[in-house]
């Protein structure tokens, strides 16, 4: 217990943040998706299904069902994981059960509920997991696939679980518009977690064909304070062999590298494609756990 009062004393910052997360979660699941009738996926689908059924809490079935995840979870992912996805099952949990007590609909349109639902709920979501915890249910099972398949990024795993859980609700239920619904908000929900956890794509990879790539790439260094790599390149028609200059821009910064190319060699052959990550100064920390 010491160890884990230290650990949250030395990380207040990122608690407060997990609740916030748990906040907005709980606040669009009872304000906005519940009262249009639109479905959740995972554990809080689930849970979803059997209030409808039985009129139990939603987040008190949350809570019980996540006991034997978190048990397989705890040897997994360390401790760190276990008290962050704590707090977000939790708190989570009973946000839900609190907010659920006000009656309070935001909308009754439920294009509006799906849409505007689904960013609320995934902001609250990757609020949660940018601090490295989940709100438990198949976010887990989702972290474990992550590790596993790391080039699928998180909120597309979330995104897939939550489908098996949205058909049940349709089928059980017989309400395939509410489903259809639900996919809009899922989709949403998981852009908007991709969103928190990776950013905008605002980074970009640009490859430079030039006679001259010993100048531009000190020039990139010293206006745009980017460093450079040359490649070594040979043309397929003409054979001969010329550098290539690669370097990671922001993207804002296109333009005074076109600019940088243009005042070194005019005939410069420029490619600029759009990067998801990168990794390294000045730019994310590739130590980052997501």
């Amino acid at each position: 217990m010491e160890k884990v009062m230290r650990f949250l004393k030395t990380d207040g910052k990122a608690v407060g943040i997990n609740l916030i997360g748990c906040m907005i979660v709980g606040m669009s699941f009872s304000w906005i998706t519940f009262p249009n009738n639109i479905a959740s996926g995972g554990l809080t689908g689930i849970a979803q299904i059997l209030n409808l059924l039985t009129g139990l809490p939603v987040g008190v079935m949350v809570i019980v069902m996540n006991v034997p995840l978190f048990l397989v979870a705890w040897r997994q992912f360390g401790l760190r994981f276990i008290i962050y996805s704590l707090i977000g099952m939790v708190c989570s949990s009973l946000a839900i059960d609190f907010f659920a007590l006000f009656h309070v609909a935001l909308t009754r349109d439920i294009l509006l509920a799906a849409v505007y639902g689904g960013l609320l709920k995934g902001l609250g979501y990757g609020l949660i997991f940018y601090t490295g915890g989940t709100s438990g249910g198949t976010d887990i099972l989702s972290r474990m696939l992550r590790r596993k398949y790391a080039y699928i990024q998180l909120g597309n795993i979330s995104l897939c679980l939550d489908a098996v859980v949205v058909t049940a609700f349709a089928i059980i239920f017989k309400r395939a518009d509410a489903a259809m619904y639900t996919i809009i908000t899922m989709f949403v929900s998981s852009r908007m977690v991709n969103l928190v956890l990776y950013g905008t794509f605002n980074s970009s990879v640009c490859y430079i064909i030039t006679v001259h790539p010993h100048t531009i790439a000190r020039a990139i260094g010293d206006k745009l304070l980017r460093g450079a790599t040359l490649l070594k390149g040979e043309g397929a028609y003409s054979g001969e062999e010329r550098d290539v200059v690669l370097c990671a821009v922001k993207r804002q910064q296109i333009p005074a590298l076109k600019k940088i190319v243009s005042g070194i060699d005019e005939h410069a052959f420029v490619i600029v494609t759009q990067s998801h990550e990168v990794f390294g100064k000045n730019f994310q920390n590739i130590q980052k756990n997501d």
